[in-house]
C-alpha cells in the first residue's frame, strides 16, 4: 500500500504546478523538485512531470480552438506537424541522456527559463520592434521549441511567447491559441514516447496528474481576482529559488 505521503507530495505540487500554467507558466518549477524528493532520477521526475501535466496542456489548447490561425505565414497544421516531430525528437533525447548527465544539465535549463520568465518580454518587445522573422525562421523556431519541449519544456510557454512576439502585426492576446496548441502537442509527443518505453512512475504520475487538473481549474478562477505583478512575483520567486536548489543539488 502506497505510503500518504508519497501520494500527499504529488497530489500537492501538481495542484500548484497546473494553478501555476493556468495563472503564468512554469509549472515545471513545482512538479520536478517534489518528484525528485521523492527518490526519482531527474530524467524519470521529468517524464513523469510532462505527463501528468498533459492534461491541463490540452485542456487550455482546446479552450482557444476557435481562435485559431495561421502564423506568420505558415498554418497551424505545419506548424503543429513540425512541433510534434520536435516533440518525439527532443523525449527520445531524454531517454538516452544518462540521468547522471541530466543532472548536470537540468540546473541550465532551468536557468534559461528563468531568464526567459524574467526578461522574455522585454526582450521580445524591444527584438518586435526592430526585426520582422518570416516563414522560414518560424518553422526553424518552431522545430527547436518542438524539441526543447520534448526535452525539458521548463519555461517553454513563455519561450515561445517570446519568439511569436518577434512577427508583426500580432498582439499578445492572439499568440494564446497557438502558442496553447504547440504545448500540447509538444507534450502529447513527448508523452507518447515516455509511456511506451516506461520511463514513467506511475504511482506519482497519477495523484500528481489529479492534483494538476484541480490546480488548473483553481488557477484559472484565482488568475481574475489576482493582480498580474503579484502573480508575475511568485512566478518567479518559486523558479528562482528551484533553479537555485537545483544549482547546489548538482554542483555543491
Amino acid at each position: 500500500m502506497p505510503d500518504p505521503a508519497s501520494l500527499a507530495l504529488p497530489f500537492a505540487a501538481g495542484t500548484v504546478g497546473g494553478a501555476m500554467n493556468a495563472l503564468a507558466g512554469g509549472g515545471t518549477f513545482a512538479t520536478l523538485p517534489s518528484l525528485i524528493a521523492l527518490g526519482l532520477p531527474a530524467n524519470v521526475a521529468n517524464a513523469t512531470s510532462n505527463v501528468a501535466l498533459l492534461p491541463g496542456a490540452g485542456a487550455s489548447a482546446w479552450a482557444f480552438r476557435d481562435e485559431l490561425a495561421p502564423l506568420g505565414g505558415v498554418g497551424v497544421r505545419m506548424l503543429a506537424a513540425i512541433t510534434f516531430a520536435g516533440g518525439l525528437v527532443g523525449s527520445w533525447l531524454l531517454v538516452v541522456t544518462p540521468s547522471a548527465t541530466f543532472d548536470v544539465i537540468i540546473p541550465w535549463l532551468l536557468l534559461f527559463a528563468f531568464l526567459v520568465i524574467a526578461f522574455g518580454k522585454r526582450a521580445a518587445e524591444w527584438l518586435h520592434a526592430r526585426v520582422t522573422i518570416g516563414a522560414r525562421t518560424l518553422v526553424a523556431a518552431q522545430t527547436l521549441l518542438g524539441v526543447y519541449g520534448g526535452y525539458f519544456g521548463g519555461g517553454v510557454g513563455l519561450i515561445t511567447t517570446a519568439v511569436y512576439g518577434l512577427l508583426a502585426g500580432i498582439g499578445p492576446r492572439a499568440l494564446f491559441a497557438p502558442r496553447t496548441l504547440m504545448l500540447a502537442v509538444a507534450n502529447f509527443a513527448a508523452a507518447l514516447v515516455f509511456v511506451a518505453v516506461g520511463m514513467v512512475e506511475w504511482r506519482a504520475c497519477l495523484p500528481m496528474l489529479a492534483g494538476a487538473s484541480l490546480g488548473g481549474w483553481a488557477g484559472a478562477h484565482l488568475g481574475k481576482r489576482l493582480s498580474p505583478p503579484l502573480v508575475r512575483a511568485w512566478t518567479l520567486l518559486v523558479t528562482l529559488a528551484t533553479t537555485l536548489v537545483f544549482f547546489w543539488r548538482a554542483y555543491a
